[in-house]
């Protein structure tokens, strides 16, 4: 085990940047995702850990060491990529031994640390097939295994479930996640599924053109976006974002939404930065709005009614899209509510669960 951590790195491709500055490091132990839109950078990284790309400027350094210069051989970490990577010729029982094969690893120790691979994955009865009598599940547990039997300081994992159906990633989520407690082994592990990447990670860094916008718990990041990008980002479906204006008249401070006008309790008001004031951009999850009257609807809010434009059955609830003006509003209402487009829902926005963000910068601004 060990700490992997990347200090200052930039990476370009020609007049392209792929990374920019990125400080971040995943402790000992720990599972850390980083996720992002296709081509934030999230890959690169991983590959600049792994040795596979060199980084233009910044510092690598894998246990308490830099590892700057050295070959991936040499930095003692197993990647896990998107494609199984699998020999076709070779056995599963070969497949997962073929690293310890080239290490030049003891046969006893090395039939040892195979059955032990086999048995944490649940495939010892799969040994001496070929991948081609294999289920995509089997593959990507034969790759994971691979990586297991080098008892490697970190696990570099590349989207390595993007090319399973969705029940079987979600079984697989929680397979892996098991076996990264039940090892302690540091893991890095990339994705661009946000609910893949909030429900793995001990932390999850959010990546958007080269650059890091925010690492936290994926509790912090849903319920403390840094920005509005990482708002719009995490959450399915995402938080709401729309236009509004904060008017300061003396003591006075009012939240103008949807051309309604509310003023903000002092202990709301007081806690905004100061000079904040004309437009922003009011945030709220779909979650956090409920259909009145409620008992939870407690506090600063604002009642709003809006014609339903469409309605999606979820089973133990319905995501109903809404018009609030010029926009559109989607609420996941508790209790859920049995409406059909058409009707005019009313629905409470909750101060205390809302977010405002600056709406050049995309900085949070909250009056929490």
């Amino acid at each position: 085990m060990a700490e992997v951590r990347l200090e200052a790195v930039d990476k370009r491709f020609g007049p392209v940047t792929a990374l920019r500055d990125l400080s971040i490091a995943a402790a000992d132990g720990e599972l850390l995702v980083l996720v992002g839109p296709s081509g934030c950078g999230k890959s690169t990284a991983l590959r600049i850990v792994a040795g596979l790309d060199e980084p233009d400027a910044g510092q690598v350094w894998i246990g308490g060491r830099p590892v700057g210069g050295l070959s991936p051989r040499e930095r003692d970490v197993a990647f896990v990529f998107q494609s199984y990577a699998l020999y076709p010729h070779l056995s599963v029982a070969e497949n997962l031994g073929f690293p310890l094969r080239v290490r030049r690893v003891p046969r006893g120790e090395h039939a040892c640390r195979v059955g032990r691979a086999a048995e944490l994955l649940g495939i010892s009865d799969l040994l001496k097939r070929k991948p081609r009598e294999l289920s995509g599940g089997q593959r990507q547990r034969v790759a994971l295994g691979r990586a297991i039997v080098r008892q490697p300081a970190a696990f570099l994992m590349d989207e390595p479930l993007s090319n399973l159906d969705a029940k079987l990633r979600g079984e697989m989520r929680a397979e892996i996640r098991r076996l990264q407690r039940r090892l302690g082994t540091t893991t890095l592990y990339v994705t661009h599924d946000q609910v893949e990447a909030m429900s793995m990670g001990d932390r999850v860094a959010v990546l958007r053109d080269g650059v890091l916008q925010q690492v936290a718990t994926p509790r912090q990041l849903y319920d403390e976006p840094a920005n509005r990008f990482v708002a719009g980002f995490i959450g399915s479906p995402p938080m709401n974002l729309l236009p509004a204006e904060i008017l300061r008249e003396g003591s006075r401070t009012t939240l103008i939404l949807a051309g309604e006008r509310l003023p903000l309790a002092s202990e709301l008001s007081r806690n905004l930065p100061a000079g904040v004031g004309g437009a922003v951009v009011f945030g709220v999850r779909p979650d956090a709005l409920t259909v009145p009257p409620h008992p939870e609807i407690g506090g600063p809010h604002l009642i709003v009614r809006c014609p339903v434009e469409d309605v999606e059955y979820l089973g133990a609830g319905s995501l109903v899209r809404c018009r609030l003006g010029a926009h559109t509003l989607v609420a996941l209402p508790y209790p859920a509510a049995p409406v059909r487009p058409g009707d005019v829902l009313p629905l409470a926005l909750p101060l205390g669960s809302a977010h405002l963000f600056h709406p050049e910068s995309g900085i949070r601004l909250d009056f929490k």
